[in-house]
């Protein structure tokens, strides 16, 4: 995608990943008036203008790190008749008890997370985030932050880190000689604009791998974008968060499009279905009872149709739990 898309309205730019299924597992938590549906991840307001549709007691608390999807999802909502039952945060989505606390709600009935990068990111060229448009490297997601852009850590991390971030955030089979070439580069010009790293990518990365693993420059751009935005770092946070505000019976939706993401969610998501009980403990007390059950078999997955029709559904993984019980807090 390009940037002479950015004026379209939300909903022709992005189509969700896994929609319907999200929708129909979220709407049985959100069937009383005022129940509290968060989405820590609004992005263009996709899945939460359909859950909002399709559960019309529900009020959104809808969450993002980027000014700008804020914007779209707002005007998306008001233009799809729902807005009025939907207030909008600018935040990380780690921080969803000091949002719900600052709106003086107790927690959620609903929480969906869908991970990873927005089209709409991709669409405006000047964030950095595509390898098919040249521009400034800077990846990330909240451009008011004064965090490093994606030039800064190619300029200064050491070359055992860059070839880390490249090899566990972007499964780059060669990391170590991407860095190697970066660090190198550096020496001479460090790189300031994407059209210069994938130039320096399709120098480094052998011909026999290009011809078969897709862009060359797909998992350097990943590894950098996840690195810049601290995505897995946030992430293992707010699956815990998100999971301690949601209220008995209700219902909490996750989306990954990578494997280290996936990993967070299903070792937080098992860590909280599984009992406590010690070995051997011939009755299972009510305390080491799980707090929360699953709601589907492991991951779910995109099925062919969605996939022919969404590049984005090709490696997603859907996991889903409902609260079964609440916790009590030492006084």
């Amino acid at each position: 995608m390009d940037s002479q898309h950015t004026g379209r309205p939300a909903e022709d730019r992005h189509v969700p990943v896994l929609l319907d299924t999200s929708v129909q597992l979220l709407v049985p938590a959100l069937r009383e008036p005022g129940a509290v549906h968060v989405d820590a991840t609004l992005g263009m307001g996709g899945h939460a203008a359909a859950v909002l549709h399709a559960a019309p007691e529900a009020h959104l608390v809808g969450i993002d790190r980027d000014p700008q999807a804020l914007v779209l999802a707002r005007e998306r909502l008001d233009r799809e008749g729902v807005g009025e039952r939907a207030t909008l945060v600018h935040a990380t989505y780690d921080r969803i008890p000091e949002v719900l606390a600052d709106l003086g709600l107790p927690g959620a009935h609903g929480v969906m997370m869908d991970l990873g990068l927005s089209s709409f990111q991709i669409d405006t060229a000047e964030r950095g985030f595509s390898y098919s448009v040249d521009a400034p490297l800077d990846m990330r997601m909240d451009t008011a932050s004064d965090g490093p852009t994606a030039a800064d850590l190619l300029r200064d991390l050491p070359e055992a880190e860059l070839a880390r971030i490249l090899r566990d955030l972007g499964d780059e089979r060669f990391a170590k000689r991407i860095a190697r070439r970066l660090v190198a580069q550096r020496e001479i010009a460090p790189l300031t604009r994407s059209g210069e790293l994938v130039d320096l990518l399709e120098q480094a990365i052998p011909a026999a791998s290009k011809a078969s693993g897709g862009h060359p420059a797909k998992r350097t751009f990943q590894a950098l974008r996840i690195a810049v935005n601290e995505e897995l770092e946030i992430l293992a946070s707010a699956i815990e968060s998100a999971l301690d505000s949601l209220h008995v019976g209700g219902r909490i939706v996750v989306e990954s499009y990578h494997s280290g993401e996936d990993r967070l969610v299903k070792t937080a998501f098992t860590r909280r279905t599984r009992s406590s009980a010690p070995p051997g403990l011939p009755v299972e007390l009510e305390e080491h009872k799980p707090t929360f059950s699953p709601l589907v078999r492991g991951a779910l997955q995109a099925d062919d149709a969605e996939r022919g029709t969404n590049s984005r559904a090709a490696s997603v993984r859907l996991r889903a739990l409902t609260r079964t019980r609440s916790v009590e807090r030492a006084h």
